[in-house]
């Protein structure tokens, strides 16, 4: 694909990825900013660089190669990041992993991945996750900022609240116990936020 085509990833989801091995393919910040994130989801790291930089954290792997990246390393992982820097090296990871039938993400080359990492904000059990389909990061970032401040301690507590109430009604199948679900959830969550969040809720597009 030309890389002056924007592509389009119209497929948001969110993975479980403990225990699944993933392979990063390079040292770098950036290479080592994913290996954090991955380990931080529970997978299993496998990580390819001649060299990496000085905040490598070795207990975040379970095995560091340290060589340039060759084909078989693709052998045994479901997922693959790249983010050497050198485009020839990361657009034949790119190639190689999805011709394996493999999904990989080629960081800042979109063109490449048939997946690609949006701008995150947290605030367990809530997650705000923020896609230009790669056309500006800075500007995903920023819009991630903004949803940030509506994650307050208030609305975590209702995200809890809510769960536990959920929880409470899950294994009723009768169709009474659906509906109670559905209407406590969205009138509950409606009134708390508005009231203790300052966030007017509208229905229909009207204020």
């Amino acid at each position: 694909m030309s890389s002056n085509v924007l592509t389009v990833f119209d497929y948001p989801a969110f993975l479980n990825l403990a225990d699944v091995d993933v392979l990063v393919v390079g040292g770098g910040r950036i290479g080592l900013r994913k290996v954090a994130g991955l380990a931080g989801a529970g997978a299993r790291v496998r990580l390819v660089a001649p060299e990496v930089d000085a905040t490598f954290d070795r207990s975040l792997v379970v095995e560091h190669r340290r060589r340039p990246y060759r084909p078989a390393d693709l052998d045994g992982v479901r997922l693959v990041i790249t983010a050497t820097g050198v485009p020839g090296v990361d657009d034949a990871v790119s190639a190689q992993a999805t011709a394996a039938g493999l999904w990989v993400n080629a960081a800042d080359r979109p063109e490449h991945c048939s997946f690609i990492l949006p701008a995150i904000a947290r605030a367990a059990p809530l997650t705000v996750a923020v896609s230009s389909d790669g056309a500006s990061p800075a500007l995903a970032g920023a819009v991630r900022d903004r949803a940030r401040n509506l994650l307050t301690d208030d609305v975590r507590d209702l995200a809890l609240e809510l769960a536990t109430r959920r929880a409470a009604l899950i294994g009723n199948d009768d169709e009474e116990s659906r509906v109670l679900k559905r209407i406590s959830a969205d009138a509950y969550a409606s009134v708390f936020v508005t009231r203790r969040c300052g966030i007017v809720a509208s229905r229909n597009g009207s204020p």
